[in-house]
C-alpha cells in the first residue's frame, strides 16, 4: 500500500494540496495557461494518453489567463480530489481497500458539525453593486471551460451545492453543475427524477410554497467534505456529520453572509444566492460525466447575492466528461467496496470476491462485473447478479458474473469468459422495468431493462493455453536483462489448469520441457486403437 494511505485527513483544501505536492502527486504549472481553451484539455491527456492509473496527478495552475487576455490572481487546482485512487485515498486518510468500510462506519456514526464565527471562507466579501461590475462577480473567478468546442459557458464543477429542506430544516449537499450566465447569475442543473438530487427535492417543496430557494455553492473544501457530494446519502442525514466521521472530528461550519444556510468554514470560495422556483432558464450544452454532451434544457436560475472567499483562495475544478476521469474515480473507489459489502454482508451471498464497475467510456453505472470463487453454487451467482443490479437504481444495467481466474478489471478477459463459459439460452436473463441510466434522457423515452449474464466456469475445462508461470517468469527476467521495452503486464499472462487435466498429461508436459518427449512417444505407441474415429478424446475410452 502507498505510504501516504495512513495519513490523517486534512480539513482544508490548501493543506490537501500541500500533502499532494509532498507526496509527488501534484504537478505545478507556472507558465500562462488559457482557462478557456488549454487548461482542461491539458489535464485530459493523462486520462486518454495511455498513462497507468498510478501515474495520474493533480495539477495546480498558478498563471491563469483567458481568451480575452485577462490575467487572474487566483490559482486553479484540477484533479486534486481523485485523479487516481492514491489521491482519493490520501484525501480520505485510508488504504484503498478500507474506503468502503470507512464510508459505512461514517454513515452509521456521524459527528455533528461545529459552528464558528469569522471563518477563513469570508475573509473577502463581495456583495451589492460590486457583483454587477464588468469583469466583477463571477467573471472575476478563473472558471474553466470544461469541454472546449462544445460547452456553452464556463461551469462551476467541483461544487458542493448547499440547500435546506423548508419543512425539516435539514441541509443537503450535492455536486451539481452550474453555468455562468452573468456576473451575478448562474443556472444550476440538479438531477430531476425519482431518486434524483436532494436539492431537487428541496426545490419541489419551495415551488409548492411559491417561495424562492436559498442556495450556496461551495468550492475548494477538504476531500472528506467534497466526497460526500457524489455519495447518495439519505436525504434526512446531514452530509457534514458524515464528513466529520470520516475526518475523525467535527467539520467547522459557519453562517452565510446573505442567506440562512451553513457552509464549511474552511472552504476556499462560497457563492450565495436564491433560486427563483417560479421560472426556468435554458442551460447547456455541457460535456457530462456520462460521456455525452448534455444538450440544452431548462434548469434552475440562481441570482447571486454574495461571493465570499479566502484572501489567497485557490479555485477548484474537476475533470469529468468521458471516463476515466476524476469524477468517475470519486465514485469508483467508494462504490465498488460498498457494492461488495452489500452482496457479501447484507445479502450473505456465498463465494463473491470482487465487484468491479467498468470505468472506461461507460462511467461505472451501466456495466458491473462480479467475481465469484470457482465452484460456487449457481443459485449464489444469480443472487449476486440480481443484488448488484438492484442496489442503486442508476447502476447495473448490464451485470456479468465471472470466476476467480478472470480479472474483472480486464474487459478482454471478461469477453473471453463470455465467449467460452456462457450459453445465451441458459446463462442470460433479461429483467424488465428499470429506470434509465444517466444519459438516457437524450434517447428514446422508454423504460430500460437489465441484462444479467452468468459467465462463470460451470464445469472442468482444459488449461489456459499460455506457457506455465515459472517459464513466463524466467522469460521476463531475460526480457529485462535485454533492456527491452517496459512491459505492461495484464492477466492472464501465464497458463493454468481449469480442472480438465490429469497426471499423464502433466507427465508429458514435464517431459517436453526436459527434452524427454520420446518417452511419451513410446507410451502413446502402446495405446494405439483401430476402432475409433479421428478426434475421439482419449478420456472417453481410457482410465488414467
Amino acid at each position: 500500500m502507498p505510504e501516504h494511505s495512513s495519513v490523517k485527513p486534512v480539513t482544508d483544501f490548501q493543506s490537501h494540496l500541500k500533502q499532494l505536492e509532498e507526496k509527488g502527486l501534484l504537478v505545478r504549472v507556472d507558465h500562462p495557461i488559457n482557462k478557456d481553451t488549454e487548461l482542461q484539455p491539458l489535464v485530459r491527456w493523462q486520462f486518454v494518453g495511455g498513462l497507468p492509473e498510478n501515474q495520474r496527478k493533480a495539477f495546480l495552475f498558478t498563471n491563469i489567463v483567458d481568451s480575452k487576455g485577462r490575467r487572474y490572481d487566483m490559482d486553479v487546482a484540477i484533479g486534486a480530489f481523485a485523479s487516481s485512487p492514491d489521491i482519493y485515498a490520501l484525501g480520505m486518510g485510508q488504504k484503498v481497500e478500507d474506503i468502503g468500510k470507512a464510508w459505512v462506519n461514517a454513515i452509521k456514526n456521524p459527528i455533528e458539525p461545529l459552528m464558528v464565527e469569522h471563518p477563513p471562507c469570508q475573509e473577502v466579501v463581495i456583495q451589492g453593486e460590486a457583483l454587477k461590475m464588468p469583469g466583477g462577480g463571477l467573471a472575476a473567478l478563473p472558471v474553466p471551460v470544461s469541454t472546449p468546442g462544445f460547452d456553452s459557458a464556463p461551469y462551476l464543477t467541483a461544487t458542493l451545492c448547499v440547500s435546506k429542506d423548508p419543512e425539516t430544516g435539514i441541509q443537503n449537499m450535492g455536486t451539481y453543475r452550474a453555468a455562468l450566465k452573468a456576473t451575478d447569475r448562474l443556472v444550476v442543473r440538479m438531477v430531476a427524477r425519482v431518486g434524483g438530487a436532494g436539492g431537487w427535492l428541496h426545490w419541489k417543496k419551495y415551488r409548492e410554497q411559491n417561495a424562492r430557494m436559498p442556495i450556496a455553492i461551495v468550492l475548494g473544501v477538504s476531500p472528506v467534505v467534497f466526497f460526500t457530494g457524489p455519495q447518495k446519502i439519505a436525504v434526512d442525514l446531514d452530509e457534514m456529520s458524515v464528513a466529520g466521521a470520516l475526518a475523525g472530528e467535527a467539520i467547522r461550519m459557519t453562517k452565510c453572509v446573505s442567506i440562512d444556510l451553513n457552509v464549511p468554514a474552511d472552504a476556499e470560495i462560497v457563492v450565495e444566492g436564491w433560486i427563483d422556483t417560479s421560472t426556468l432558464e435554458p442551460e447547456a450544452p455541457f460535456g457530462e460525466s456520462n460521456g455525452y454532451v448534455a444538450l440544452e434544457a431548462y434548469n434552475m436560475p440562481m441570482q447571486v447575492t454574495a461571493i465570499t472567499h479566502r484572501k489567497k483562495a485557490v479555485f477548484a475544478a474537476i475533470i469529468s466528461q468521458v471516463t476515466p476521469s476524476e469524477s468517475s474515480v470519486v465514485k469508483k473507489v467508494a462504490y465498488e467496496p460498498i457494492f461488495l459489502a452489500h452482496l457479501r454482508d447484507t445479502l450473505s451471498i456465498k463465494g463473491v470476491k470482487r465487484v468491479v464497475m467498468h470505468e472506461p467510456l461507460s462511467n461505472l453505472r451501466p456495466v458491473i462485473f462480479v467475481q465469484f470463487e470457482r465452484g460456487v453454487l449457481r443459485t449464489e451467482v444469480w443472487r449476486g447478479l440480481h443484488g448488484a443490479a438492484t442496489l442503486r437504481p442508476e447502476c447495473g444495467k448490464i451485470v456479468v458474473g465471472v470466476s476467480e481466474d478472470v480479472d474483472p478489471e480486464s474487459t478482454d478477459a471478461v469477453f473471453w469468459s463470455m465467449a467460452y463459459r456462457m450459453t445465451p439460452m441458459e446463462d442470460v436473463q433479461l429483467v424488465p422495468y428499470r429506470r434509465g441510466v444517466q444519459g438516457s434522457q437524450y434517447g428514446p423515452n422508454k423504460a430500460e431493462s437489465t441484462l444479467l449474464i452468468d459467465a462463470t466456469q460451470k464445469y472442468a475445462m482444459a488449461p489456459l493455453a499460455l506457457p506455465g508461470k515459472e517459464y513466463m517468469e524466467r522469460a521476463k527476467e531475460i526480457w529485462d536483462q535485454l533492456n527491452l521495452p517496459t512491459l505492461q503486464v495484464k492477466q492472464p499472462w501465464h497458463g493454468y489448469t481449469l480442472g480438465d487435466w490429469n497426471d499423464t498429461w502433466e507427465k508429458f508436459a514435464q517431459r517436453a520441457v526436459s527434452g524427454d518427449w520420446e518417452l511419451s512417444g513410446l507410451e502413446t505407441l502402446a495405446r494405439r486403437r483401430d476402432d475409433l474415429s479421428p478426434e475421439t478424446p482419449t478420456a472417453k475410452h481410457e482410465k488414467f
